[in-house]
């Protein structure tokens, strides 16, 4: 690979790395390709050699935010038994240190109203990245019938909990909603 090429990977990556982290602080409405390009370290005229709009950015976004995420969770999870596995990416992502760490956590809490309201192309990216979060989730859970449902159902908890965890950071409540959703998904996992 020649310097060009490899300078213009470089300067995708800042690119997409600036914009996940004005997704997770600002949300996209609220995100020029100004501010993106100035975060990257580069200026806005280089923008369109790499994306044809605001919009492509921010839906390949959450595309890569996503699922670089996601597959750094399912790496790290520990256990000899599926439902092990299961409960260390329930624990993991149900935690206060993920709670807390807005800048590199997971970007659905701030992404998912916004795509709703926004529609597409974030739309597709998002559901993309769900159904491989579904589909991974429910490989984890080898031999459960019930695998995909349980997923489906995971996933809205998970994401429900940090949500709403994040929202109310700094309160007793916070860690109430992440302590009994750990929980609720435990149960959850032990039913056959």
């Amino acid at each position: 690979m020649n310097q060009k090429t490899e300078q213009k990977i470089k300067s995708r990556e800042a690119i997409l790395a600036s914009a996940a982290a004005l997704l997770r602080e600002r949300g996209i409405t609220a995100s020029s390709v100004s501010d993106v390009m100035k975060g990257a370290g580069l200026t806005v005229g280089g923008f369109y050699n790499h994306f044809d709009s605001k919009e492509v950015l921010f839906a390949e976004t959450i595309r890569s935010s996503a699922s670089t995420l996601w597959n750094k969770l399912l790496a790290g999870a520990k256990g000899d038994s599926p439902r092990e596995r299961m409960g260390s990416v329930l624990g993991r992502y149900l935690s206060r240190t993920h709670r807390d760490n807005t800048e590199q956590g997971c970007l659905l809490p701030n992404t998912v109203p916004e795509t709703a309201r926004e529609g597409e192309p974030y739309l597709s990216a998002l559901e993309a990245e769900l159904t491989g979060f579904v589909d991974s989730l429910s490989a984890i859970m080898e031999g459960d019938a019930g695998r995909r449902e349980k997923a489906l159902g995971l996933i809205a908890l998970m994401y429900g909990a940090l949500s709403l965890a994040r929202a109310v950071r700094g309160t007793p409540l916070s860690d109430d909603f992440l302590l009994a959703a750990k929980k609720l998904g435990e149960r959850a996992l032990a039913a056959e």
